[in-house]
């Protein structure tokens, strides 16, 4: 399966994603999470919840 990387900056990762997935034409956005829960997900807050909320491109989790 073909795959391409790309490297983005932005003040706000979980909009680096979804405006690289959208630029690039994705119909999936895959991470990873590191399954935080309670408080510490809270505290650290997760790039991954804020791809899941804010993009309107399906996203896959691996846990």
């Amino acid at each position: 399966m073909p795959c391409e990387s790309a490297h983005v900056v932005n003040d706000h990762p979980y909009e680096g994603i979804i405006d690289a997935a959208r630029t690039k034409g994705c119909d999936l956005i895959f991470m990873a999470s590191h399954g935080r829960k309670g408080v510490a997900a809270l505290v650290l807050g997760s790039e991954t919840t804020k791809v899941l909320t804010h993009s309107k491109i399906p996203t896959l989790v691996c846990r």
